[in-house]
């Protein structure tokens, strides 16, 4: 299983662990864009846990919805602990208008008030 989806109206968490695949966006994408047409701008908690990546199938099902969702995510607070975690959110501001932060794994409190932030 590569993430699990937890949704509270305009915040969504996803886990994720091991490796995305191009399967696990099939699952993710409909729910995020429902939530994106009920909602309107959304957050993400990105939670990463044991993460190694994504499959390539996966990498461009990520590429296809930022480009088509560039501008309806209002933040996305990434969580983790390795340095190359932390570079990913330094890596996605070129594709979203969102406000990037990243947060240490213990840190996970902070995260979620961040998102909860006017």
């Amino acid at each position: 299983m590569g993430l699990i989806l937890n949704e509270t109206g305009k915040i969504i968490h996803v886990t994720v662990n091991e490796k995305l695949t191009k399967e696990d966006y099939q699952q993710f994408v409909p729910r995020l864009e429902k939530d994106i047409k009920e909602n309107g701008k959304i957050r993400i908690l990105f939670q990463m846990q044991n993460f190694h990546g994504w499959e390539m199938s996966a990498l461009w099902e990520d590429l296809k919805f930022d480009m088509k969702h560039f501008s309806d995510i209002e933040r996305l607070a990434m969580v983790g602990d390795k340095k190359w975690e932390k570079a990913m959110s330094v890596f996605c501001k070129p594709f979203t208008t969102a406000k990037i932060n990243f947060f240490e794994s213990s840190d996970i409190e902070k995260a979620q008030t961040w998102l909860q932030e006017s």
